[in-house]
C-alpha cells in the first residue's frame, strides 16, 4: 500500500484528488495539508510514502517545504503537481528534491502511474516539463557573477567612471577595478563595452532607458 500526503491550498482540489486515488486499491491518503508548513509537521507523524505538493501556496511555498523535507533521513518522495510549467517553477522544484514533475491536468491514469513510480524512487516528468528542462540543458550556462559584479556592470551600463561607481557604491576606485576585472574573467571579455552587452545578452542586467 502506498501512503499519500496531499498538499495542495484549494480544499476542493485536495477533496477531489483525496477521491480520485482513493479508487487506486494500492493507495492510502493518510492525510491532507493546505500549505508547506502543514506538510512539514504531519510528515514526520504519518509517515507517507509520497507527498503530492502544490508549488504556489500560503505561509510556505511547495519549494521550500520540498527542500526541507527531503533533507531529513528516510524522507518520503515528493511528487510536484501543479499549474504551473515555467522554466525558474520547473528548475526551483527539481534542485529542491522534488522526485517529480506533473500538471494538474494529467489524466487521472498518468497520476496514478507517476505515483507508483516516484514511490519506487523513479524521477517521472510530464512530457512538456521535459522537453523544458532538455532545452534549458542545451542553452549555454549563465556566467555567474555576484551581486556586487552585476550592480558594478549596471552602473558601467549606466555609463560612470570608476570613480563614480565607488561613490555609488560606496567603495573604493580599486575595488570597483576587481570586481570588474572578475566581471570580465568570468564573461570572457576585455572590456566595458563588451561585458555590458555579455552581461545583457545573459540577462543579468538591463540597459538603461534612454
Amino acid at each position: 500500500m502506498i501512503r499519500l500526503l496531499v498538499v495542495d491550498d484549494h480544499p476542493v482540489v485536495r477533496a477531489g484528488m483525496v477521491a480520485v486515488l482513493g479508487e487506486e486499491s494500492d493507495f492510502e491518503v493518510v492525510g491532507e495539508a493546505a500549505n508547506g508548513a502543514e506538510a512539514l509537521g504531519l510528515v514526520p507523524r504519518l509517515r507517507p510514502d509520497v507527498v503530492l505538493m502544490d508549488l504556489r501556496m500560503p505561509v510556505m511555498d511547495g519549494t521550500e517545504a520540498t527542500a526541507r523535507i527531503t533533507a531529513e533521513a528516510d524522507a518520503p518522495h515528493v511528487l510536484v503537481l501543479t499549474t504551473y510549467d515555467t522554466d525558474a517553477d520547473i528548475v526551483r522544484a527539481v534542485e529542491a528534491g522534488a522526485r517529480g514533475y506533473l500538471l494538474k491536468d494529467a489524466p487521472t491514469g498518468v497520476l496514478a502511474d507517476a505515483i507508483r513510480r516516484a514511490a519506487r524512487g523513479e524521477t517521472v516528468l510530464a512530457p512538456p516539463v521535459a522537453a523544458r528542462l532538455a532545452e534549458r540543458l542545451r542553452e549555454p550556462a549563465r556566467p555567474e557573477l555576484t551581486g556586487r559584479e552585476v550592480e558594478v556592470l549596471r552602473l558601467v551600463a549606466r555609463g560612470l567612471s570608476n570613480a563614480d561607481i565607488g561613490k555609488e557604491l560606496f567603495i573604493g576606485e580599486a575595488t570597483v577595478k576587481t570586481h570588474l576585472i572578475r566581471a570580465f574573467a568570468k564573461l570572457g571579455v576585455t572590456d566595458r563595452t563588451a561585458a555590458v552587452t555579455a552581461a545583457y545578452a545573459s540577462g543579468l542586467i538591463e540597459l538603461p532607458r534612454r
